[in-house]
C-alpha cells in the first residue's frame, strides 16, 4: 500500500496491487475443489452405467475419476496468489528539491585589500 497526499490535508491511499482477502481466498478454493469433486462423482457414476454399453468411454471416465481428486486437493490446497505489482500509471512523489550553495555575486572582488 503506497500513500500519496492530495491537494488537501488527508493522505490517500492507493490499494491497487492489495491482494484478495483471505476469506475470499479460501471461499474460492472451496469452490474449486467442489466442483472438481462434482466433477469426479459424475465421471465415476457415469463409468459405472456405460460398463456394459461403452466399455472405452467408461474407462475414460474412471481414469478422471481416478485422477480428479488428487488434482482436486493439490489446487485447494495451493498457496494464495502473488500480490499483483502496481500499475504502469502509479504516480511516484516528487522528491524534495535539493538546498543549493549560496551563489556569489560576481560584480563583488574577492580580494579586499
Amino acid at each position: 500500500m503506497r500513500m500519496r497526499h492530495s491537494g488537501g490535508d488527508a493522505p490517500v491511499f492507493r490499494i491497487t496491487g492489495a491482494r484478495q482477502g483471505l476469506q475470499d481466498d479460501v471461499r474460492g478454493r472451496q469452490r474449486r475443489y467442489v466442483i472438481s469433486m462434482s466433477v469426479r462423482t459424475v465421471s465415476v457414476v457415469l463409468a459405472a452405467v456405460l460398463w456394459n454399453v461403452e466399455r472405452h468411454v467408461a474407462i475414460v471416465a474412471l481414469v478422471l475419476g481416478l485422477v480428479l481428486p488428487y488434482i482436486a486437493v493439490v489446487i485447494a490446497n495451493a498457496g494464495r496468489e502473488n500480490a499483483p505489482g502496481l500499475p504502469s500509471t502509479f504516480v511516484s512523489t516528487p522528491s524534495p528539491p535539493m538546498i543549493t550553495p549560496p551563489r556569489q555575486d560576481d560584480d563583488e572582488p574577492t580580494d579586499r585589500a
